[in-house]
């Protein structure tokens, strides 16, 4: 799996072969990005905003804006972005890794279907835009996330503050199987507020903030399926 680096104007020609519709690929920024051929995997984590820790430093060594994955990308670690000005991630077919946490700044353009157990968006600035289904055991938004797009259906528990009303959000439909089932049979029970809550706790969803950050960038499972 060799990478290369792909300019904008290549990117925009790819983009529209693989039918990646314009008003997707006209929020990226018109910059240099690195293509990666797929279908795609990494073993591990792949860290948005840590170029050099991802397997595509070493052919192409210079980050750029971000990376385009030309096919289906299986991430068997995490997707991760903390820090702001991380690299996009493009994903021109479907998309599966074991959690994905964005924060900062962070963009994940996916042509297909995303499967993670977990997905957190936890940031206000960013481009999330899905075009298949977006599959998870437990979704959580907070702190003003939402997908900008679900073009098909979010499927599992979605946690979200009493203040955003996925509704009328542009998200295909919600699919919960088994809305009945106690967060705690889906969740590990350190995730879980259940004594006065902390500073960086998200008391109106239930769940201990900084212990799901911890535990998701120290590679500790958050599921009870892991």
């Amino acid at each position: 799996m060799r990478s290369r680096y792909l300019a904008w104007d290549d990117a925009v020609d790819l983009f529209e072969q693989r039918g990646l519709p314009q008003g997707t690929y006209e929020n990226l920024h018109e910059e240099e990005y690195i293509l990666v051929p797929g279908p795609a995997a990494v073993t591990g984590e792949l860290p948005l905003d840590e170029h050099e820790r991802t397997p595509w430093g070493k052919d192409t060594p210079e980050a750029a804006t971000g990376y385009v994955v030309d096919g289906d990308l299986v991430v068997d670690g995490n997707i991760t972005n903390v820090d702001d000005g991380a690299a996009a991630l493009i994903v021109l077919g479907d998309l599966k890794a074991r959690n994905i946490y964005l924060a900062g700044d962070a963009k994940l353009v996916v042509r297909g279907h995303v499967t993670a157990e977990t997905f957190v968006g936890d940031m206000t600035d960013k481009l999330v835009m899905i075009h298949g289904d977006l599959r998870a055991t437990v979704s959580i938004f907070w702190n003003e996330f939402c997908p900008d797009l679900v073009a098909g259906a979010l499927h599992g528990r979605t946690l979200t503050p009493a203040y955003l009303d996925l509704s009328t959000a542009s998200i295909g439909g919600l699919i919960d199987p088994a809305p009945e089932v106690p967060l705690s049979h889906l969740l590990v029970p350190d995730l879980l507020v259940t004594g006065a809550p902390g500073p960086d706790d998200l008391t109106e969803l239930g769940i201990r903030g900084d212990a799901l950050r911890d535990r998701l960038l120290a590679g500790l499972p958050l599921t009870t399926m892991s």
